[in-house]
């Protein structure tokens, strides 16, 4: 089965679960490293009604995630090869993947990658101000705003700062 087929699959799978779990589906991806595959789901709460988002995801979390995901696997075997499945948040330092990402953490320090340099930089760390219209707004480390388009960045993540 094709790469993009398996992800589909797992995604309707777990779909119904998350939802009685009150989980939420950041993010899946089926790739070989090397010569080993991994399935990687990637977890983090709903927010609640008010829309604020709760707590982590514990390890608990991810096993019980895990365990429900790797038997239904066994049943539907999907899946050619030998793979590594492994379930996880998305951690502290996420990649910022949709339009919703990017406005949830508005406001958040964010390290972005460029396929070309501007000024002659290739990474740029500033204040996520917004997304709008294949464009990526920041405030750079010395307050001037940039206006990224979205073609030009290979990679959004979120700063860990400490």
């Amino acid at each position: 089965m094709k790469k993009k087929k398996i992800t589909e699959l797992v995604k309707e799978e777990l779909r119904p679960f998350l939802e009685q779990e009150n989980y939420q589906l950041y993010n899946i991806e089926f790739i070989k490293e090397g010569k080993e595959w991994y399935l990687r789901i990637f977890i983090e709460k709903a927010p609640g009604s008010d829309r604020d988002w709760p707590e982590n995801v514990s390890t608990d979390d991810c096993e019980k995630v895990s365990r429900y995901i790797s038997e239904k696997l066994d049943l539907l075997d999907p899946i050619d090869q030998n793979y590594y499945l492994e379930v996880s948040s998305p951690g502290m330092d996420r990649l910022l993947l949709k339009d919703e990402d990017y406005k949830r953490y508005q406001g958040q320090l964010v390290d972005i990658k460029l396929y070309k340099s501007i000024d002659g930089k290739k990474n740029i760390t500033g204040k996520l101000l917004g997304i709008c219209e294949g464009y990526i707004d920041i405030e750079d480390e010395k307050g001037n705003p940039m206006h990224l388009s979205c073609e030009n960045v290979s990679m959004t993540r979120l700063t860990i700062v400490f």
